[in-house]
């Protein structure tokens, strides 16, 4: 597949890049400072900007898929929304976080006691992207949430998927980059959570 990955030099980016590149598809990997995209099989690196929507249109038409791998408190929904839908590229899919996951009914992760006061604005708005996903038409789109930590690992092919609720086990929430890739990867070859948020973890 034709895939453009907007946000491929960062902590999630990078690795989902490698994972496409192992699998054979041809990725447009975008990012600010192309510079800083690793150089792999089938990769060609661009330089993008979600602030300038037009020129960011431009470089996502054509392709199969766009994947984001972003920080929320980065930019207006509104506008990546909006760059996707006029590149008349349907299949969309969104790196989010884990504060949107439920930990009792109607209780977000984000919105407990304990959640750390330093990640609130971020996670806030993976709320609120996924709030507007929810409303949209136009795009088949799928939000996948990690785990509560969300760190560099090993690529182990062992993780489990579930849907609103966050997942635990006996050594707490998380999911490593490495496997959270091989997760969004499967996905995006056979879809089974189209216009639907999803989760991973151990």
């Amino acid at each position: 597949m034709k895939i453009a990955l907007i946000g491929a030099s960062g902590q999630a980016g990078s690795r989902i890049l490698s994972e496409l590149s192992a699998r054979g598809h041809a990725v447009t990997a975008i990012a600010r400072d192309p510079s800083k995209v690793a150089s792999l099989p089938n990769v060609t690196a661009v330089s993008g900007d979600i602030k300038a929507p037009e020129a960011l249109a431009e470089v996502l038409e054509g392709h199969d898929a766009v994947i984001s791998s972003v920080h929320f408190a980065a930019f207006d929904p509104n506008t990546l929304i909006g760059a996707v839908k006029a590149s008349g590229v349907r299949r969309y899919y969104v790196v989010g976080g884990a504060g949107s996951l439920e930990v009792a009914p109607g209780v977000l992760l984000v919105d407990t006691p304990e959640f750390p006061a330093i990640y609130k604005s971020e996670a806030q708005g993976g709320v609120d992207y996924l709030t507007k996903l929810k409303a949209e038409n136009d795009l088949d789109w799928t939000f996948l949430s990690p785990s509560a930590a969300f760190v560099p690992g090993e690529r182990t092919g062992s993780f489990r998927l579930g849907k609103d609720q966050l997942l635990t086990s006996e050594n707490g929430s998380s999911i490593s980059f490495e496997d959270f890739a091989v997760a969004l990867v499967d996905e995006i070859e056979a879809p089974a959570h189209v216009r639907k948020r999803f989760t991973v973890g151990y």
